[in-house]
This record gives structure tokens, sequence and C-alpha cells, in this order.
């Protein structure tokens, strides 16, 4: 049985991979863009901590950013998610060049709303991801 599974998943690991590697290129940059935002949004977050433990408040500072990873959806995707307490809001960078914010959402719950952006929309998508985190730190503080 073991050589014959391995075998087995060997062929479709092969098909699958020659599926795929097309996408390759693609689904680097999606992760380069992926990076660069988490990193802006980290900065951010850095701020927000700052601000609300300087106002006193500092036990809204906990606010948690994953790392990015291939997204749990979209297998030519990559994504990262900000968490406090029950509230989640994910970002989703999709290989066909496009950006997707998702949530504010409680965990458990539906996920959504959702907008997209293409990556060459960088005016338009600093907006939204101003509001849309702006969105997800005042729902997730709010109790």
């Amino acid at each position: 049985m073991g050589d014959e599974l391995r075998e087995r998943l060997s062929r479709v690991g092969q098909t699958l991979g020659r599926r795929e590697s097309s996408h390759g290129d693609a689904l680097e940059a999606a992760r380069q863009k992926a990076v660069a935002l988490h990193g802006h949004i980290s900065d951010g977050l850095e701020a927000y901590r700052d601000a609300v433990t300087a106002t006193g408040a500092g036990h809204l500072a906990d606010v948690e950013i994953s790392e990015p990873r291939l997204d749990d959806k979209h297998v030519r995707a990559v994504e990262f998610a900000l968490a406090r307490g029950r509230y989640r809001a994910i970002v989703t960078v999709k290989s066909k060049g496009e950006v997707t914010l998702v949530g504010p959402f409680r965990a458990g719950k539906t996920e959504g709303p959702c907008k997209s952006f293409p990556f060459d929309a960088e005016p338009e998508l600093a907006a939204a991801l101003g509001e849309f985190l702006e969105e997800f730190l005042e729902e997730a503080a709010t109790p």
C-alpha cells in the first residue's frame, strides 16, 4: 500500500504542479504586495498603540496582525489578518493583481463586507485602507 500511495500522490503532485507553475511569478508579486501592505499597517498600528497607551487606554492596544501567508480560500493569493478580541479583518492580495479588504466582522460570523482594488489603484486603496482600519479599530474597541 505504501509504495502505491506514494506513486499515486506523486502523480497528483506533478499534475497540480504543472498546472500551477505558470502562476508562480504572479503569486510572488502578490506576496510582495502583501508584505508591503503588512508593513504599512504594522507602522500604523504602532502609532495607534502609542496613542491609546498615552491617553490611558492601554487595554485597547492589544491588536494582533498575522504574518502574510497563503490564503485560506484562494490558492493563488496571500492573506494576513487583524484581530482584537472577537473582531477580525482580513487583507487578501490575489495573484490576478487585486487587493481585497474583508470586514471588519466578528469571529464566527459571516465574513464581509468586501472591497476590492487593482494593484495600480494606489490612491483609492490608500483611502479605503484607512477607512477599513478605522472601522475595524472602532468596532473592536466598542464595548
